[in-house]
């Protein structure tokens, strides 16, 4: 992170994240406070790996973060298409993606999809539902029967994402992580932020769970009548946690970017009109516009906006910096937490934190 010996640690903040690694929630965590495109406040908190050896978390930790993959990611690269004329955020999927022409999803837009009003359910095991197969994967979302028609609720969904990974390849003949590494990652001279972690990153990269207990088990109870036994044991340390990501090969619409507190900031600068370098003001405009208005979120272009009941960027949350209605968040069950804000309010709050069930 540039100029790290400059930043100091937000006292509330900090204490806040001490008493909760104290208290077991999770090992480690580390957030930066911003403003204006600059980092003001930064603080690297407990372990970033307990097992199989202990190393502290520092700024330059490298985690998973996991679902964040869907706006910094997918939802970047989508924008950015749009921008250019490539993609068309009210034309069908099954304009891109040929699977999905079928009675019930032929009417889901691309729009649907990163407002997660698509009606697709939130997850499902496609390493189970494809049998193992990779290249089944986009028959077997487009056969993954709808929660609720297009359009009708805020439902957020793994598998929208994950159809968005697809239909961007199959426009740009290029993987997600290829894509993401030759308009986002380079562009940026972000080197920290990968898909795939080479073998000589893994001490700089925090740990996950032991194995994927919480799948596995969702897996026993709603799908055994297909069983499963590829299942990973161990720390997951280096690779991706999700199942669908680590099943497509590391790299997903939904999952599997890796990558540092200070680097995230970078990120968080480009859906911010006038500090973007990737994108028009006018297009920033797509992350703060409500396009899920009388729903049960706020939704805008890959992120939930502030203005949601209950939201975890609320102004009442316990982070000690008042927050905007138009703030973005992104939601993720590895714990990596993200708040840009607009250009009117420029501050933005980013946390990761891992989650070692078991560790010690």
């Amino acid at each position: 992170m540039s100029n790290r010996f400059a930043i100091r640690a937000e006292p509330k903040s900090s204490e806040l994240l001490r008493h909760r690694i104290a208290a077991g929630d999770f090992p480690s965590a580390v957030y930066v406070l911003g403003q204006r495109g600059r980092i003001i406040f930064a603080d690297a908190l407990g372990d970033a790996v307990r097992e199989p050896q202990r190393i502290p978390a520092t700024l330059d930790t490298i985690y998973d973060v996991a679902s964040l993959t869907k706006p910094l990611v997918t939802g970047l690269l989508c924008a950015h298409l749009a921008e250019r004329g490539g993609l068309t955020l009210d034309s069908p999927v099954a304009k891109y993606l040929r699977e999905f022409n079928r009675q019930d999803k032929n009417r889901i837009t691309v729009r649907d999809m990163v407002t997660h009003t698509s009606g697709l359910p939130a997850w499902r095991p496609l390493y189970i539902l494809t049998g193992g197969d990779p290249e089944a994967t986009v028959s077997a979302l487009a056969g993954v029967p709808l929660e609720q028609p297009p359009g009708r609720a805020v439902i957020y969904s793994d598998l929208g994402f994950i159809a968005l990974g697809f239909l961007l390849q199959g426009l740009t003949r290029s993987a997600v992580d290829q894509l993401a590494q030759r308009e986002i990652f380079s562009p940026l001279s972000l080197h920290q932020t990968f898909f795939n972690p080479s073998r000589a990153t893994q001490t700089g990269v925090a740990a996950c769970e032991s194995g994927n207990v919480f799948e596995r088990d969702m897996c026993e109870r709603d799908f055994a009548a297909k069983p499963y036994s590829n299942w990973r044991d161990g720390v997951i340390w280096g690779e991706v946690h999700d199942g669908n990501a680590h099943f497509l090969g590391g790299a997903a619409g939904h999952a599997g970017l890796f990558s540092t507190a200070g680097e995230i900031f970078r990120l968080a600068n480009q859906f911010i009109g006038g500090l973007s370098q990737l994108l028009s003001a006018r297009t920033c405009e797509l992350f703060r516009q409500n396009m899920t208005a009388g729903l049960n979120e706020a939704r805008s272009f890959a992120w939930q906006l502030a203005a949601t009941k209950d939201s975890t960027a609320g102004a009442r949350r316990v982070w000690p910096h008042r927050i905007h209605r138009h703030q973005l968040l992104d939601r993720s069950t590895s714990g990596t937490r993200f708040h840009p804000l607009d250009e009117s309010h420029p501050r933005a709050l980013f946390t990761l934190r891992e989650h070692q069930p078991g560790a010690t």
